[in-house]
């Protein structure tokens, strides 16, 4: 199959199966440079499943995903994951590192001098709202829970990758420290300009995160819009998703 030089990532065609049970039916979507596409959906929708294809930790049963041009099957497993920063709930922090070197661990696999893994580390840090001296040498059990997504966000940056995936990461939070993120990862994003997947089933969180919404229901991508072409589509799963919202615009 020939590849698409304007995506990023494209799926075609892509079914997952387990047994008899599709997970995931016939996607076929593209995502160019720079879109945070949010894949919104309830839970067993589809969401997840989706995203750990583009990683290969799963891989099709039918179909092709291309990231950067080329099928996930082409990919080194080990290659393709360093070109993808991955962000999920509980973080994944390790408990005995402390942040300096969870967040240094991919530069530290890819060979990179210390000083320059300190550099960058110090760098992230500032990016995330943490300082440096402060949080650098602390372990992840010393950090609230806010603190420890924000490393980890720092710790999928931390070799520059083209790619983020991020599944659910601020949905353990409580509402402020989840909207402080939201905001913060909106800053980050407009000055990093990195491809993004990010799962969810808080239709607020899409319509604060997503330059596209990828609505999912049953496996299925149901409806792919912006968030002002959501607001007017007629397909009865976004409608629900939609109402959700009304209670909210009705306390403006």
């Amino acid at each position: 199959m020939a590849s698409d030089e304007a995506t990023t990532i494209a799926f075609h065609h892509v079914t997952y199966r387990v047994g008899q049970h599709e997970l995931v039916s016939d996607l076929n979507f593209a995502i160019p440079p720079g879109e945070v596409l949010v894949l919104l959906g309830r839970s067993g929708s589809g969401k997840t499943t989706t995203m750990k294809l583009i990683n290969a930790l799963l891989i099709p049963t039918q179909g092709e995903i291309q990231v950067q041009g080329r099928s996930t099957q082409d990919w080194d497993p080990i290659q393709l994951r360093r070109q993808i920063g991955y962000v999920i709930q509980e973080t994944g922090l390790f408990p005995h590192f402390t942040i300096a070197r969870n967040i240094g661990v991919v530069p530290t696999l890819q060979g990179w001098k210390p000083l320059q893994i300190k550099a960058r580390v110090h760098e992230l840090l500032h990016l995330v709202g943490l300082e440096p001296d402060q949080f650098a040498d602390r372990y992840p059990y010393q950090l609230s829970g806010g603190q420890r997504q924000r490393v980890g966000v720092a710790r999928a940056l931390a070799a520059d990758p083209p790619i983020l995936l991020m599944d659910e990461p601020f949905g353990a939070l409580d509402p402020i420290t989840r909207l402080d993120l939201q905001q913060e990862f909106r800053r980050l994003q407009q000055n990093l300009g990195k491809t993004v997947v990010f799962v969810t089933h808080d239709i607020q969180e899409a319509f604060v995160l997503g330059s596209q919404i990828g609505l999912m229901q049953a496996g299925r991508l149901v409806e792919l819009a912006t968030p002002s072409e959501f607001l007017r589509s007629s397909h009865p799963e976004a409608q629900t998703f939609l109402a959700c919202l009304k209670p909210f615009q009705a306390l403006e």
